[in-house]
């Protein structure tokens, strides 16, 4: 880390002085508070480094949250201010400049990772301090037994100065003696506690297994035993113990008394229920949170035979626009609201809404008849979101897509289900959103597939598994073939050979177009300058290379493209970058300045599939293109005699329009003799199908090439 003023280690240290300030006052630590702010700054680090990894890691919240404890943070309120500070300024000082969006998520994540964290070491150093607390009782009751038998003055001493509350009785259970911290616990006089006998001390929550030791103990089968009792008190309130009870027996061995020993664990009861819900509920909203709602799933797909669930995926539509747009504070009051809606949708036992983060909630509900009931709900929770939310003054439109899984438990896991259900509200999504889709078992298959060839994509290039091959294009007039069209293809390890159409799309949507069509391109201009080196009788041969929206876009295309040129020693005039006639439609001059760069160079530009956008024709004479590439749908009346004469006088006249502004005419997909003969007599000038040959290998090309320069 950068050491300078408001470099990163500045800015964490600054996020450790606000954390030690706002933790240090309900702190138990001897330390001084610079002194407290050094342990806390490794804690800073850590979180820092968790916020921005690659890969999440809950272990390194959990593992703050537990140091939180042995830096002698133990304070319920101290947790809390740690998780507003977390909040509020870990991203802002150690977030860099990573993406705002995510780096809240991660956050999120990482204060429930620090109090689940938090409260584990808490459970733990409760434990050990129990059995410390165990060890002095058994040490007590020896004592007690000693100074009964020895010197009455001596037990009154111990069992007066007792901080724990101790209580004598007979064996019948009639209270004898209590000391002063016993009477404090349970709120009440002596003279109220020696009236009153053990049995009376039975409460709702007991263990099954309390009363039966009980009677072991006073039947002297049993020494003694330790549980964890509630009792009621007066005013209502329950009292927690750690009880020890132990047998007392006389100087022949005969059982005569039984000793009490309690701890009072109230307070460290309600912290420990507070912090599991603070583990397993949403801060925001006060829904069960991802863990919660995982625990729930689980059980329910474990449920016997007989048993069915229905889940429903929900993420609302438009809710970033939202955020962005009015802030995040007014986005959380939206989700509150929204959740509030939710949660008065899940009336039936059974049933459960939570919230995975974000915008993404899910409701469950279970039990024997979850094919009507889940469609019930889902349809109960569009209507919910119906009415309009009132935000800061602003009416704000809610809608929502929900994908919704159902079936019997025991044949799927948790994690499954949620993959189903999250592919299915992705489709809802795709579909126009405002809607509920019923998942389908092909759909899903076909979205996991495309998410295993989106995750496959980066390494495939690296690892040599896309390769190219190309379709001649042959003048119309002699026959020749003047060049090829470049047409990359992906050797999948599982797949097979899949086609642009099954992974160029993805390419432009996670950017790696751009890598792959500067290789595309390469590896094409490389091939042109092989096939012009190997047969000078054959003539020029040009190589067509398409070009996607995304790549247009990229402000390294002309440098990458003269660099290629350049490196390969090729002229501009045996490329042709193709563009389809979509991404120039109403395209402004700065799309526009590169590829007149290019055709300024020598750089043929082609406008790829004509005639199947709606742009106005009068827009081609601004356009730096040269050639222009009629789509295969002009040409399919063509496969018959007589042909279409419409399709015939469209075809003339584009040909006509396009020679009259110096343009050539392409023409794709012809595959049949009448096709070209036509066309020919049209006026187009080249032509590419499966007539003349399907794309393949570079060899094929050449051996072409070399038949028409032949003879």
């Amino acid at each position: 880390m950068s050491a300078e003023p408001d470099g990163p280690e500045d800015r964490l240290r600054r996020f450790a002085t606000i954390w030690s300030r706002a933790v240090f006052p309900v702190t138990t630590t001897s330390s001084t508070r610079p002194e407290f702010e050094a342990q806390l700054l490794p804690l800073a680090r850590r979180l820092s480094e968790a916020l921005r990894t690659r890969t999440f890691d809950a272990d390194a919240g959990r593992s703050v949250g537990a140091a939180l404890v042995t830096v002698h943070c133990t304070d319920p309120e101290a947790l809390s201010r740690t998780l507003d500070c977390v909040d509020a300024y870990l991203v802002l000082y150690c977030g860099g400049d990573g993406d705002q969006e995510d780096l809240r998520v991660r956050a999120s994540r990482l204060q429930h990772a620090m109090a689940a964290g938090f409260a584990q070491a808490l459970r733990e150093r409760t434990l050990a301090e129990q059995e410390a607390i165990s060890a002095a009782a058994l040490k007590a009751q020896g004592v007690v037994a000693q100074a009964l038998h020895a010197s009455e003055a001596r037990f009154r001493a111990v069992f007066e100065g007792a901080a724990i509350g101790i209580g004598m009785a007979d064996l019948d259970g009639n209270i004898l003696q209590v000391n002063e911290a016993l009477l404090r616990m349970f709120g009440i006089t002596e003279k109220t506690m020696l009236g009153r006998n053990v049995a009376e001390w039975t409460h709702p929550e007991d263990a099954p297994q309390t009363w039966t030791l009980y009677d072991e103990l006073v039947r002297g089968e049993r020494e003694h035993y330790h549980v964890e009792k509630a009792f009621s008190r007066p005013d209502g309130t329950a009292l927690w113990t750690n009880l020890t009870v132990s047998l007392l027996r006389d100087a022949d061995g005969d059982p005569q008394y039984q000793l009490a020993l309690m701890e009072d664990t109230t307070e460290r009861r309600l912290l420990n229920l507070r912090l599991r819900y603070e583990a397993t509920h949403d801060a925001l909203t006060g829904l069960p949170n991802r863990t919660f709602f995982f625990e729930r799933l689980e059980k329910a797909l474990g449920a016997g035979e007989g048993q069915r669930f229905g889940l429903c995926y929900l993420d609302l539509d438009g809710f970033k626009t939202i955020n962005d747009s009015l802030g995040h504070a007014a986005g959380d009051r939206l989700l509150v609201e929204v959740a509030d809606r939710l949660q008065s949708c899940t009336t039936a036992p059974g049933e459960m809404v939570a919230r995975l983060g974000g915008d993404e909630f899910v409701a469950l509900t279970t039990g024997t008849d979850t094919e009507r009931e889940v469609d019930e709900l889902a349809s109960r929770i569009m209507h919910a979101l119906i009415a309009p939310i009132s935000v800061d003054g602003r009416e704000l439109t809610v809608r929502g897509s929900i994908g919704i899984v159902e079936g019997p438990a025991g044949e799927r896991s948790a994690a499954e289900v949620l993959r189903s259900a999250d592919i299915t509200m992705y489709r809802a999504k795709a579909s126009g959103g405002n809607r509920f889709e019923l998942a389908d078992a092909e759909a899903d298959a076909r979205a996991i597939t495309r998410h295993g060839l989106t995750t496959a994509l980066p390494t495939a290039l690296e690892r040599g598994e896309f390769f190219i091959e190309y379709q001649p294009l042959v003048h119309l007039g002699d026959g020749s073939v003047r060049g090829a069209e470049a047409l990359v293809r992906w050797l999948h390890p599982q797949h097979g050979v899949l086609g642009p159409d099954r992974f160029i799309p993805l390419a432009e949507h996670t950017g790696l177009i751009v890598p792959l069509g500067r290789w595309v391109l390469e590896q094409s201009v490389r091939q042109a300058r092989d096939w012009r080196e190997r047969h000078t009788d054959a003539g020029p041969l040009r190589i067509n290379v398409n070009l996607s929206p995304c790549q247009l876009t990229h402000p390294g295309l002309v440098q990458d493209t003269v660099d290629i040129l350049e490196r390969t020693g090729v002229d501009p005039d045996a490329l042709c970058l193709e563009v389809t006639e979509s991404a120039l439609i109403g395209a402004d001059d700065d799309l526009l300045k590169p590829l007149r760069r290019l055709a300024e160079m020598g750089v043929d530009i082609a406008l790829d599939d004509f005639g199947t956008g709606y742009s106005n024709l009068a827009n081609l004479r601004r356009l730096p293109v040269s050639i222009l590439k009629l789509d295969r749908s002009f040409t399919q009346s063509m496969q018959q005699f007589p042909a279409d004469p419409v399709d015939l006088k469209i075809v003339e006249g584009i040909v006509s329009l396009a020679h009259s502004l110096d343009l050539a005419v392409t023409v794709e997909g012809v595959e049949t003799g009448a096709q070209a003969e036509q066309l020919r007599i049209l006026g187009c000038d080249t032509a590419q199908g499966w007539y003349y040959a399907r794309p393949g290998p570079p060899d094929r090309l050449h051996e072409l090439a070399l038949v028409d320069a032949t003879g």
